[in-house]
Formats: C-alpha cells, structure tokens, sequence
C-alpha cells in the first residue's frame, strides 16, 4: 500500500542509477520522485519484507537478478548504480552506508545518521574516505519556507539575531503512533526522541544561524504516556476499551479514519497493516502494537523536551519539541535588532522597528507538514537535488555536506546529555565555519539546475 503512483517520466538511457536499501515509506517517497521526474532510474534493491519487496521491484521494472532480501548480497557483487538510497531503521545505517561508501556509491541516507557519534564518525569517515557523497536526509533545509527566511536574514532585514523560539509540534496521534506504540518508542532500539524526531530542527536551526551552537543545556522527561496516567477502567487495547470513545489516542479512531483518504492509506496506516479494509485494520488492531493502549506501551522516550542553545554572538534559541500538539508545520519566532519573525512553515511576518509596519509572505509552500504530504514539498526538493548531484558529479548540489550533519548530530547528542545529567554542556568547536554553514544565493537557486 503507498500513495497513489506518480504518473512515470521515462529517464534518459544515459541517466544516473540508483539502488534501494530499505523499501519503507521513506524511500518510497524519494523512488517515486525518480520514477515521476525521470531524473534517476531505480535498478536494484535491498528489501527483507517480500511483499513490500516484491511491490517496489514491480513498479520500478527491476530485474529480478536486481532484487534483494538483504543490502550484504545487493552490495557484495560488482557496483550495480551510481547512488544508492538507504531508508532502513535507524539502527541499521552503519552497515550498509560504511559497505556502500566503499563500493563507491553515493549516498542519500534517511535521518538519523546513526544512533551513536561513534557509529556516524564510521559513515563519515568511509563516505570520505572513498571519495562519495553523503546525503542526509535533513529535508528541513530544502523547502521553499526556508530558502525564503534564509534570504531574509542574510539580506540583514532584521538586524542581528538576538534570540530564536522554535517549536515542532510533533502531534498528539503522530507522537502516539510512532513513538508510543511505533519503532521509535525504544531509545535502545531506535534513538531518542530528539535525534529520531528533531535532528531536523536542530539542524535547520544551526543553518538559519550560519553556526554550530556552543552551549546546551535541555529538560524532557516521559510525562504522560506511563502506566500511572492510565484511566480507571481501560483495557490494553484500544478495540475492546470501554472508554475508547472518549480517548484522543484512540487507535480505532485513528487508523479506520485513514480508509478511502490514499494519503492516510500511505500514511500512517501502511505502517500498521497492508489490508486497508475495516476487516484488515481490526485484525492489526487486536493483535499488533498499533492496537495497543497507550498507556500499557513499553515506550521510554520523552514526550516533551525543551533544549536552550547559547552561540558564539551571544544570540540565543530554544527548540521544544513536543506531543501535546496538532500535527503542523513548525512555528518559530526570530527576534533581531531591527525588526522580527513569525513564522508558521508556510507564511512569514516581518516587523520592522523603524517604519513600526509588518509584512507577511506567502513562501508557497504546502500546508501538509506530514510525511504524506511530503513535508511542504521539501521531500520532492531533497530529492531533486540528490539527482541533480550524481547528474552532474556536483556534491556543492546539496544543501549539507556529511560532515556538516554529523556536526549538527553533535549538538542533538550533547543536547541529550544535558538532559540526562543536568548540565550545561559546552560544545567543542568544529571545522565548520559561517561559510561552511552558508551558502551563496547563486548556489541556493542553482541546487536543483
């Protein structure tokens, strides 16, 4: 089960290849980009689940030689395309991406690096080493929203920044599904919640300020989805709950709410089962973990967290991220010397101190912040620009370089252990610089040419 199928663009024969490590949601989401614009064609890939497997190598018409149950055997022959997409769990990125490195692939890489800075170090480390790219996935910095934002802060509109309020609304039925009840409920088996959710916005925070943070200090805890918050009276599964009705994580109301919608079809409820039918949702609900009573999960990540951030300029941010929230695009707020800006993922208002006046900006982006709807069109745009790096042999096509995603990765892990030891933890300075982290309006309007 996926979105409905984007009408395919036939690719050139000379156009670049690509192989699929992990054919979930996320990389389905990119594969379908390739196969609408033509940029790329799909021609190997590595998959455990059959019928998730056999579904992806029917639409993309790869070979039957091409298709694998497992990334050792697509990578242990002879290089079969020019980049490869590795869309498996978070804790299964090391072996693959270091394997492919040396194959001279290159890589698009979903989102965490890896669960460890050790683990990230090795990816890093084999990417450069052999001379590939290393994309990750940070689809934050690719939207119109951002381009837009960015150009105003670097023309100076508001002045020096003095101080940044992020928020990432996760959602109260996103939060229950993925991280109650999903494969990122479990620090030990995913990552924290910060890193599996939020390297994003720490990330994008870093490249709207043009540096890395020096200090951090966080609080977050697991508040409420605990077995001490369960009502008098509920069952452990929500099919069967007398007070189901009257629950807002109710997974009977959520999942038989995506039947007939093929975006809610793609996602969430493709996670959850592949017969989209009331009868196929029941079955799941009865017997799988989506169907689970969130407070009877055997969950440990926080459900709020809050992260203060102090750069070298003395400017300071804080980044909350947290459940209790409808599913919307981030809102931040940037406080300047001369002005300042609301913003909502789509549309932007500017105050300007001297005239006392505001503005508001449509970027155009979409409304949709969730996966289904491709992150405001920032999925098509990561994704586009990928292509246009292995089209052109052009790393520069990519808006952050390995390195300078593990380095904003080392900002999320001393995040965490603030959080964990209550303290303020300084962070040790990087190679990056502003330059580093910037880039010229001719390279940001160049990256998908």
């Amino acid at each position: 089960m996926q979105s409905a199928s984007p009408i395919a663009s036939a690719p050139p024969a000379d156009a670049p290849t690509l192989a699929v490590i992990g054919a979930g949601l996320r990389s389905t989401v990119y594969a379908q980009r390739a196969r609408a614009t033509g940029a790329v064609r799909i021609v190997a890939v590595a998959e455990p689940d059959p019928v998730r497997r056999e579904r992806f190598a029917r639409e993309h018409g790869i070979p039957a030689e091409n298709v694998f149950s497992g990334w050792e055997d697509l990578l242990a022959g002879e290089r079969l395309a020019d980049g490869v997409i590795i869309g498996t769990q978070d804790r299964m990125h090391t072996g693959p991406a270091v394997a492919a490195a040396r194959k001279g692939y290159h890589i698009l890489l979903e989102k965490p690096i890896a669960p460890t800075e050790e683990e990230a170090t090795r990816i890093l480390a084999a990417a450069e080493e052999n001379d590939v790219i290393l994309a990750v996935c940070h689809v934050m910095r690719y939207s119109p929203y951002t381009r837009a934002l960015r150009t105003i802060l670097e023309d100076g509109t508001i002045g020096q920044v003095i101080n940044v309020q992020h928020l990432e609304q996760v959602g109260w039925w996103h939060h229950a599904h993925s991280f109650v009840r999903g494969n990122w409920r479990k620090e030990a088996e995913s990552a924290s919640l910060l890193l599996a959710k939020a390297c994003h916005d720490v990330d994008w925070l870093a490249y709207m300020m043009g540096a890395i943070p020096q200090r951090v200090s966080s609080f977050g805890a697991l508040t409420h989805f605990t077995a001490a918050a369960r009502p008098a009276g509920a069952a452990d599964r929500c099919w069967d709950c007398p007070l189901e009705a009257i629950c807002p994580y109710s997974a009977k109301r959520l999942y038989l709410g995506c039947l007939g919608d093929p975006e809610k079809e793609f996602w969430p409820l493709s996670a959850v089962t592949e017969d989209a039918t009331p009868e196929g949702v029941e079955r799941a609900l009865r017997t799988g973990p989506y169907g689970r009573c969130v407070y009877a999960c055997d969950n440990d990540v926080v459900d709020t967290q809050t992260v203060s951030l102090e750069f070298g300029t003395g400017a300071t941010a804080t980044i909350t991220v947290t459940a209790f929230a409808a599913l919307e695009h981030r809102k931040t707020r940037i406080f300047g010397t001369h002005g300042s800006i609301d913003g909502d993922g789509r549309h932007l208002r500017i105050h300007d101190f001297v005239s006392d006046s505001w503005t508001e900006i449509d970027t155009g982006g979409g409304d949709d912040a969730s996966m289904a709807g491709g992150h405001g069109g920032a999925d098509e745009s990561l994704a586009d620009a990928f292509f246009s790096a292995l089209r052109h042999d052009d790393p520069s096509r990519i808006l952050s370089s390995g390195r300078e995603s593990l380095d904003t990765h080392r900002v999320v892990w001393a995040a965490e252990t603030a959080r964990k030891q209550g303290t303020v933890v300084t962070i040790p300075p990087t190679a990056l610089s502003a330059t580093h982290l910037s880039m010229t309006k001719q390279e940001e309007s160049e990256y998908t040419a």
